[in-house]
């Protein structure tokens, strides 16, 4: 592709030069260009890609995008004797280039984006199994991993940046792939990394409190949310899929409808697609389903009610991505449980043991919840290791500790990624709250002597839940980062304990 045809496709409001050089590639980050490529220059939240201009045409960037009023007024760029195009919206215009590069591929998948505080990541897995099952070639992206048409990819964002994404959209393509499924983080969609993606299909899982440092108020938080409904700064999907239980859910629905979207709402006795009985099996659940194109009985692997949300709204997704209802009443039984979403560590221990990636208040009630549904019969306890990420929003820590602490029999509180913050600082916030509810606890920052303190506690019957990092392998203190698997260790602490290997 040549400069002048990328050009064509940006959006700009002033220009210099021109070139009918072939183009290698489209960057944002300036260590990643290489002779050749476009050097896209843009503001973010914390640092401004316009001051690595110079860095990115030593390391032979052929022409500059940038959003900078003062580009042309650059005299290295002048100099250099490159091009430069000047628009008001360096993420837009990423999108415009990075699109045009890779020859449109979102012109060649069907998208289907989800979005919400809670969910994103199982309703994404199960809305691409569910379409696997139906001969569907995919394109995942998400918090735990990537999927390019089979192949799994470590994930570097949830959304990642535009170019990155439209390289995983065109490698999937490339490889017969004719979906996409994506979560959608509300940072992404108030940043526009999600510009230039037409979702066919949208769905929106729930709204708790969470990123707050970075939205400053629920209602700039539900208000980033609502651009993949609302047709302002994204064309409105074709099918907006809501889940019936939320608050926000009948002004959700009105603004969907209202860009012209059809919208379905899904919940357990309630919605359109809904569940209308349901009964949780030591297996997962079984539920009688309702919906406006038929009835069914369900099986399900997935345990707790909010497996069965996020089964509906996976369900009513590849619906409306064109796969039949009874086909994919035959899919459900095959579906198996998403990795770090009550992920079981299973040595032969006579209590369970739960790795979950529960790291919101909401979302901490659903997993104690679940377990309390699951020693009702037994009698057993349920035993609750958590911690507050660094860095993040503090608000939300008490609120962890006091539902840690109203719904379980004994609380582990911990670290999680401190990041740049002390421990026992992050610690001091939670505590008030969890002590308040007069629940048996302990505090132990380190997260691995902590997993040690709360499987030593469990007697048989008992649940235990290691919550909040799930699936990440890492953890974040300060200026490093050290390899962490809350399964692992707890595979190894109970290995300890005297029981067999992990299966």
């Amino acid at each position: 592709m040549k400069w002048k045809e990328l050009i064509a496709e940006v959006t700009a409001v002033g220009a210099s030069g021109d070139s009918d050089l072939d183009i290698t590639g489209v960057e944002y980050d300036s260590r990643r260009v290489r002779p050749g490529a476009v050097f896209v220059a843009m503001k973010g939240g914390s640092a401004d890609g316009n001051r690595y201009v110079e860095k990115a045409l030593a390391s032979g960037a052929l022409g500059i995008i940038t959003d900078s009023g003062h580009a042309f007024d650059h005299l290295v760029v002048y100099e250099a004797g490159r091009p430069v195009i000047e628009v008001e919206h360096g993420r837009r215009a990423l999108a415009q280039a990075s699109a045009a590069f890779f020859s449109h591929p979102e012109r060649k998948l069907a998208a289907t984006g989800i979005t919400g505080t809670n969910g994103k990541t199982t309703t994404a897995f199960l809305t691409e199994s569910l379409l696997n099952f139906a001969a569907r070639t995919t394109v995942l992206v998400g918090t735990i991993e990537y999927h390019v048409a089979g192949e799994i990819r470590p994930s570097i964002h949830t959304t990642p940046e535009s170019r990155d994404l439209f390289e995983l959209m065109a490698e999937g393509v490339a490889h017969g792939a004719t979906e996409l499924i994506t979560e959608v983080s509300s940072h992404a969609l108030d940043q526009g990394r999600a510009a230039g993606v037409n979702f066919d299909v949208a769905v929106f899982t729930n709204l708790t409190r969470d990123h707050l440092d970075y939205h400053g108020t629920m209602e700039k938080y539900y208000t980033a949310k609502r651009l993949l409904f609302d047709g302002t700064v994204y064309p409105a999907p074709r099918v907006a899929v809501i889940n019936a239980h939320d608050d926000r859910t009948k002004q959700l629905a009105a603004t969907a409808r209202r860009a012209g979207a059809e919208v379905r709402t899904y919940g357990i006795k309630a919605g359109d697609w809904r569940a209308a009985n349901h009964r949780l099996t030591p297996g997962g659940a079984v539920f009688d389903l309702e919906t406006p194109v038929g009835s069914a009985q369900v099986a399900s692997r997935l345990a707790g009610d909010v497996n069965i949300l996020n089964l509906l709204a996976a369900f009513t997704a590849a619906h409306a991505r064109g796969v039949a209802f009874d086909q994919l009443v035959e899919f459900v039984p095959q579906l198996q449980p998403v990795p770090g979403r009550f992920q079981s560590v299973d040595a032969g221990q006579p209590f369970t043991v739960v790795v979950d990636y529960a790291h919101t208040d909401d979302a901490l009630r659903n997993l104690i919840a679940l377990a309390r549904q699951m020693t009702a019969q037994s009698g057993g306890r349920v035993i609750t290791l958590f911690g507050c990420g660094g860095d993040r929003d503090r608000t939300k820590r008490p609120k962890m500790g006091q539902a840690a602490g109203e719904g379980s029999d004994f609380v582990v509180a911990t670290s999680d990624n401190p990041r740049s913050e002390d421990p026992l600082k992050i610690l001091a916030e939670v505590e008030p709250a969890l002590k308040a509810t007069g629940v048996r606890y302990t505090i132990e920052a380190d997260r691995a002597t902590a997993i040690r303190l709360a499987l030593a506690e469990a007697k048989p019957t008992d649940v235990v839940l290691l919550a909040g990092k799930g699936h990440e392998r890492e953890q974040i203190l300060g200026d490093r980062t050290i390899p962490f698997d809350d399964a692992k260790i707890a595979a190894s602490v109970l290995a300890e304990m005297g029981y067999g290997e992990e299966r």
